[in-house]
C-alpha cells in the first residue's frame, strides 16, 4: 500500500488564490481586510510563525498590522492595544501570539478579544459555539485539518477517530470538528491506558501530541487517514532538521492518506486564519456585524 500524501502546500497555495479574488472584491466596496498580529517577546519560532502570517496576508490581499512588544511589557498596555483593535474599522481580525510570557493570564489575554474579531477561535463565546456545531470561528489548525480530509474524497460518517492531544487549541476543537462529522471520537492523552489499542482501530488517526516520531507503524490501522499536527526540531545528535509526530518513513507504507512534516498541517493553519479574517471582513462589509 502506498499512501496517498496530503500536500498542505499545494492546497495552501491553492485556497490562498481564492481567497485574493474574494478580498480584492471587497477592497473594491471599501473593505480591505485586515489582520492585527500582536507579538510579545522574542520567542525565535513565534518570529517566524508571524512573519509566515503577515506576508500570507499580503499576498492573499489582506492588510496586517504588527504590534511587537518586549517580553517584559506589562499585561496592561497589551490590553489596552486590544481594546483599540477591537474598535478599529480596518481590522477583521485579532491574533494574539502564543504563548505569552508568564506575567500574563492567557484566558484573560483572549477574553479581550471581541469575539467577531476573534480569529483564532479561541474566545469562549466562540469555543462554546463551535461546541454547539454553530461556529462563528473555528480554530484554524482543526480547520486546517478537516480541509486536508476532505481532499481525500473520504466519506467520515461513521469513522473511528482517534485525536492524540486534548489541548484548547488543537486536541479539544479536533474532536468537536469530527464528532460533527459523524465520526465516533476518541480523545487520548498522557494518562489514556493501552494507548496502542485505541489507535489500531482508528479509521482517521490526528497526532498531536507534540513528540518526535511517538506515532509508530504498530500503532496504526491499515488504510488510515493520519493527519500530523506535530513539528518538532531533532537534536543535532538525532540528524537534526524537522519532524512531526508520526515516524513518516514507517507509517507510510501503513496508512491509506498520510500529512507530511513540513509541508501538510502547517501550511494549512495559516491558509485558515486568512479564511477566518476573510470571513470576518465579509461580515462587518455585509452589516451582519457591526
Amino acid at each position: 500500500m502506498t499512501a496517498q500524501i496530503l500536500d498542505g502546500a499545494a492546497l495552501s497555495k491553492r485556497l490562498r488564490a481564492e481567497f485574493k479574488v474574494r478580498a480584492d472584491e471587497l477592497a473594491l466596496q471599501g473593505h480591505r481586510p485586515g489582520l492585527a498580529v500582536i507579538l510579545v517577546g522574542e520567542n525565535p519560532a513565534s518570529q517566524v510563525y508571524v512573519r509566515n502570517k503577515i506576508k500570507a496576508c499580503h499576498e492573499a490581499g489582506m492588510i496586517s498590522f504588527d504590534f511587537p512588544f518586549p517580553a517584559d511589557v506589562a499585561p496592561a498596555i497589551v490590553l489596552q492595544k486590544i481594546a483599540e483593535l477591537n474598535h478599529d474599522p480596518a481590522v477583521h481580525g485579532i491574533l494574539v501570539q502564543l504563548p505569552l510570557p508568564p506575567q500574563f493570564d492567557e484566558a484573560e489575554v483572549l477574553a479581550a478579544i471581541r469575539p467577531e474579531k476573534d480569529v483564532d477561535g479561541f474566545h469562549a463565546a466562540n469555543v462554546g459555539a463551535l461546541m454547539q456545531g454553530d461556529p462563528r470561528f473555528i480554530p484554524c489548525t482543526p480547520y486546517g485539518v478537516m480541509k486536508l480530509l476532505a481532499e481525500t474524497g473520504v466519506d467520515l460518517n461513521g469513522k473511528e477517530a482517534v485525536v492524540i492531544g486534548r489541548s484548547n487549541i488543537v486536541g479539544k476543537p479536533m474532536a468537536m470538528l469530527l464528532l460533527h462529522a459523524g465520526c465516533t471520537v476518541t480523545v487520548c492523552h498522557s494518562r489514556t491506558k493501552d494507548l496502542n489499542a485505541h489507535t489500531r482501530r482508528a479509521d482517521i488517526l490526528v497526532a498531536a501530541i507534540g513528540k518526535p516520531k511517538f506515532v509508530t507503524a504498530d500503532m496504526v490501522k491499515p488504510g488510515a487517514l493520519v493527519i500530523d499536527v506535530g513539528i518538532n526540531r531533532l537534536p543535532a545528535e538525532a540528524g537534526g532538521g524537522l519532524c512531526g509526530d508520526v515516524d513518516f518513513e514507517a507509517v507510510k507504507p501503513i496508512a491509506g492518506a498520510i500529512t507530511p512534516v513540513p509541508g501538510g498541517v502547517g501550511p494549512m493553519t495559516i491558509a485558515m486564519l486568512l479564511a477566518n479574517t476573510l470571513t470576518s471582513a465579509e461580515r462587518f462589509a455585509e452589516g451582519t456585524v457591526k
